[in-house]
């Protein structure tokens, strides 16, 4: 089954699963987020079919999401490395993992944690806010067309 070509919707959030919308691609850009840039690394981490990675990583590398590079310890190995794009998806996939861990598991389940490297605290929850600083609410919020 072919999935929908959205590329040229008016929807930021259609547009943005588009690209890089399956689950083994936003995987994959995690474990890069954690330091991750071998194949091996992503195979071992994901388990996936090593096809299934391939392609992953080729589209991720096509949308500019991730470079292919030489690997920085001078091997034949190649290492994938995120771009800027890449590692802008650090916000959404945090907000993604805070939704996670609010609906999706019981209060004495145990679970991976985000912290601050600094003092091992969690991370705070991710907020929207109004251009003034007012915290939003889903009910303050609505969808609007707007020109460029």
């Amino acid at each position: 089954m072919r999935k929908t070509d959205l590329s040229g919707v008016s929807c930021p959030i259609a547009r943005s699963l588009s690209d890089i919308g399956d689950w083994w691609s936003l995987l994959i850009v995690r474990d890069a987020l954690s330091g991750m840039t071998r194949f091996s690394e992503f195979q071992r981490s994901l388990g996936c079919a090593k096809n299934i990675l391939s392609a992953r990583l080729a589209k991720l590398v096509e949308r500019d999401v991730l470079t292919l590079a030489p690997a920085s310890d001078g091997s034949a190995y190649s290492e994938y490395r995120l771009t800027d794009k890449g590692k802008a998806l650090r916000v959404p996939l945090v907000a993604l993992r805070q939704w996670g861990e609010e609906h999706l598991f019981d209060a004495d389940e145990e679970r991976l944690s985000l912290v601050d490297k600094r003092d091992g605290l969690p991370v705070a929850r991710l907020e929207l806010h109004a251009q003034d600083g007012r915290a939003l609410g889903s009910d303050d919020v609505e969808t609007r067309t707007s020109a460029p």
